[in-house]
């Protein structure tokens, strides 16, 4: 088995830009549900909104850049009031049906085939991304080398406004949560009827939470999209949001960091494995009978959630949580 070259996609995985646009969504969805109390089933539908911003703005119609950073934000705060509004006002649950469903039809809405010529439909949007990497410093470069792991030019520029958008999304999190604003938002997830009662206006501060959370799940977007350098509806499908809780829960909810390495360490792993077990079948480790090498990609999700239900019952407040913040009953 090569296993240099196994250590090698996973120390990419550690910091490539997958984990930063999950990292980003995940951040997001821990101010929704870690500290506020919001089970928002949507989050990928602030990153399509995003990432269909930034793409429809300059390929569609030619705009600058910075244009289509400011639409897809936009974009993001319009759903999260259209979201928040019939919704907030009422039990947790409906939040999560109306969200769950948004996701579905925003994917729905730019496959249709009768919007082709502005979102692409089933194929999406490429070259829009031109203004991006135009400003890259790194550029004409040979890039980066650290033995095991390289990055070119253009993912070494990728990797810097990424993490800096994570750390900016952290800082402003943690800056929010120390404040009185934030010790609002967690009482709301405690006991909504004492912060009423107390003259807090509720309504007012989860729909601050959603737009907060949608407007950091939209620069993930962002990511996603320049990174790849094009846009594609399904990839925004309801098990992105799945994925981002599943982070949010292996690093602690409620936690400021808990997010962002929660997205390395499940990304690692999922990353690893694969690999492992690709190598294992492709040199013959195990059986045909047992598993081939078109069966490593399913083997490995099963592993990877059977730690993580091992992870629910023996510490269910994830790797990094607190039990005095939120801890989820897996029994």
């Amino acid at each position: 088995m090569n296993w240099e070259s196994i250590f090698s996609v996973s120390l990419e995985a550690i910091i490539g830009s997958t984990a930063i646009a999950y990292a980003l969504a995940a951040i997001g969805l821990n101010v929704h549900f870690g500290y506020t109390g919001l089970l928002n089933f949507g989050q990928s539908a602030f990153l399509g909104v995003g990432a269909y911003g930034i793409a429809i703005t300059v390929a569609t119609f030619g705009l600058p850049l910075w244009l289509g950073v400011l639409v897809g934000l936009l974009a993001a705060v319009v759903l999260a009031l259209l979201l928040g509004i019939p919704t907030l006002r009422l039990r947790a649950d409906y939040l999560a049906i109306v969200t769950i469903a948004a996701a579905e039809i925003i994917r729905l809405f730019y496959r249709a085939t009768d919007l082709r010529k502005w979102t692409g439909a089933s194929d999406g949007l490429q070259s829009f991304s031109q203004d991006f990497y135009a400003l890259n410093p790194f550029a004409g470069g040979k890039g980066i080398d650290l033995g095991l792991i390289t990055f070119t030019d253009r993912e070494l520029w990728i990797l810097v406004v990424g993490w800096t958008l994570v750390l900016l999304s952290c800082l402003v999190v943690w800056l929010l949560m120390s404040s009185p604003w934030g010790r609002v938002l967690k009482a709301i997830r405690e006991d909504e009827d004492a912060v009423r009662s107390l003259g807090k206006n509720v309504f007012s501060y989860k729909m601050q939470s959603l737009v907060l959370g949608g407007v950091i799940g939209a620069l993930g977007g962002f990511v996603f999209a320049l990174d790849r350098a094009a846009v594609q509806p399904d990839t925004y499908g309801t098990e992105f949001t799945f994925f981002a809780y599943t982070i949010v829960i292996l690093g602690g909810a409620a936690r400021v960091f808990g997010p962002v390495v929660g997205s390395m360490i499940f990304w690692v792993l999922l990353v690893f494995i694969d690999s492992a077990l690709s190598e294992a079948s492709n040199n013959k480790v195990f059986p045909e009978w047992f598993m081939t090498t078109s069966q490593a990609g399913s083997v490995r999700y099963i592993l990877v959630g059977l730690g993580l239900i091992l992870l629910l019952i023996y510490r269910p407040q994830g790797i990094f949580g607190d039990k005095r913040e939120v801890m989820l009953d897996g029994r």
